[in-house]
C-alpha cells in the first residue's frame, strides 16, 4: 500500500472528490515518484494516471511508484482525459487552484464542462509538512553537500574575490559533489548589501565587514537550506554584540522547539531576544518555514501562524536576523526535524564568528 497515495485519497474521501487533477512539479514527484515538471497525474479513488510525453515517457515507466500507470497522451487533454473519467465513475474532480493562472483555469473548466470542479486549496501542500525518515535523509544528504560546500570555500576564500565569485564557488562544489542544482539563487551578499535579506550577490569585491550566505543543495528533489554570516577583516564592538544577539536569539528558539508548540511562539522568542537587546524593527521577516520538496513550503514558522502547532516529523529552519539599513546584517540558520521530546538539529556547520 502506497502510503502517500492512501493520504491523498483520505483527503479526497474528506472532500467528496472523485478524483484530483495535479500538474504542479512538486505534487507530481511526492505523489507518483517520477520527476518531471510538465508532468500531470490523475488521482482517483481506485487508479492512479501518470502522464508523460515522449521526452519523458521512458523514465516514467521507469520510475513512477507501481501503482500508477504510465500513459503518453495523445491529442487534446480532453481526449485523453475524459474517458478516464468516465470510465472511473467520477463526477467531481479536484484542482490546484494556488497555483494556476487564469487562463490555465479557465481552460480546465472548458475542458472539464459537465464536471464538477472543486478547489484543493492547500490541502496536498498540507500532506507534504510530515516527512518519513526517508525524506529526512534525503534533506540530511543534501544539507551535508552544502555544508562541505562552505568548508572548501573558506579554506580559499580571499579578498579579491567578488560576491558573484563566492556565490559560483558555493554552487559549484555543491555540483560538484552531487547536488541537482541549488535549492534557490545563492544569497552572498558583503559590508553594506548584508543588510538586505534577500540580496543579489554583486560582481564587486567583498566588502569589509560581515559576508551573508544563504545558499542550499537538492538531493532527489529535497532541498537544504543553510544562512552562515562571516566577516571579512575584524569585527568591532557593535558587531560582536550583534552576531552574539543573534546567535542567542536562534540558540533559544532551537532549543523551544517541539512538537505541539505554538509556531507562532517560537518566533515570539527569538524576536523577543533580538527587539530586548536594542534592535526593535531590526528583524523583519519570520523565524523560519518549512522545507522539502519546496525551499519554502508548509509550515510557517512565524507571528501570524496563529494557534498552529509544531508536528512530529516536520523539518523546518530557524533563521533569527538582524539588518541595520545601510549598514548591515547578519543572519543564522539551521534545519531542525521536530520532535515529541525537541528538536533535531540537522545543521552541523560551526556558528562560532568565522573572522577572515
Amino acid at each position: 500500500m502506497n502510503i502517500r497515495l492512501t493520504k491523498l485519497r483520505g483527503v479526497m474521501a474528506e472532500s467528496s472528490l472523485d478524483a484530483v487533477w495535479i500538474t504542479t512539479a512538486e505534487n507530481h514527484l511526492y505523489f507518483c515518484g517520477f520527476d518531471n515538471p510538465d508532468g500531470q497525474l490523475l488521482i482517483t479513488k481506485e487508479n492512479a494516471y501518470v502522464f508523460a510525453d515522449f521526452r519523458y515517457i521512458e523514465a516514467a515507466k521507469r520510475e513512477a511508484f507501481p501503482e500508477c500507470t504510465v500513459i503518453m497522451p495523445k491529442g487534446s487533454r480532453k481526449d485523453y482525459l475524459l474517458p478516464l473519467l468516465e470510465e472511473n465513475g467520477v463526477h467531481t474532480v479536484g484542482y490546484e487552484d494556488l497555483y494556476l493562472s487564469c487562463h490555465s483555469y479557465d481552460r480546465l473548466k472548458a475542458d472539464l464542462a459537465g464536471y464538477e470542479t472543486a478547489p484543493l486549496g492547500s490541502s496536498l501542500d498540507m500532506l507534504r509538512c510530515v516527512k518519513s525518515e526517508e525524506e529526512i535523509q534525503c534533506i540530511i544528504r543534501a544539507q551535508r553537500i552544502a555544508e562541505d560546500a562552505l568548508a572548501a570555500l573558506l579554506k580559499n576564500i580571499t579578498y579579491d574575490m567578488t560576491e558573484i565569485e563566492v556565490a559560483a564557488e558555493l554552487e559549484y562544489h555543491m555540483k560538484k559533489n552531487g547536488s541537482q542544482k541549488p535549492s534557490f539563487d545563492t544569497i552572498a551578499v558583503s559590508g553594506s548589501a548584508s543588510s538586505s535579506p534577500h540580496g543579489v550577490p554583486r560582481n564587486v569585491k567583498l566588502e569589509k565587514g560581515f559576508l551573508t550566505m544563504d545558499f542550499g543543495a537538492v538531493v532527489d528533489g529535497y532541498h537544504s537550506d543553510m544562512t552562515r554570516t562571516i566577516v571579512i577583516g575584524k569585527a568591532d564592538a557593535d558587531m560582536k554584540k550583534l552576531y552574539d544577539t543573534v546567535l542567542t536569539a536562534q540558540c533559544a528558539a532551537l532549543d523551544a522547539i517541539r512538537a505541539g508548540a505554538k509556531n507562532a511562539d517560537m518566533d515570539k522568542i527569538a524576536r523577543d531576544i533580538i527587539y530586548g537587546a536594542g534592535y526593535e524593527g531590526c528583524f523583519g521577516h519570520s523565524l523560519g518555514h518549512g522545507v522539502g520538496l519546496k525551499i519554502h513550503e508548509a509550515p510557517s514558522v512565524s507571528g501570524g501562524a496563529g494557534d498552529r502547532v509544531l508536528s512530529p516529523m516536520e523539518v523546518i529552519t530557524v533563521e533569527p536576523g538582524i539588518y541595520i539599513e545601510g549598514k548591515y546584517g547578519c543572519r543564522i540558520e539551521d534545519m531542525m526535524v521536530v520532535t515529541e521530546s525537541g528538536g533535531r538539529n540537522l545543521t552541523n556547520a560551526p556558528k562560532e564568528m568565522i573572522e577572515i
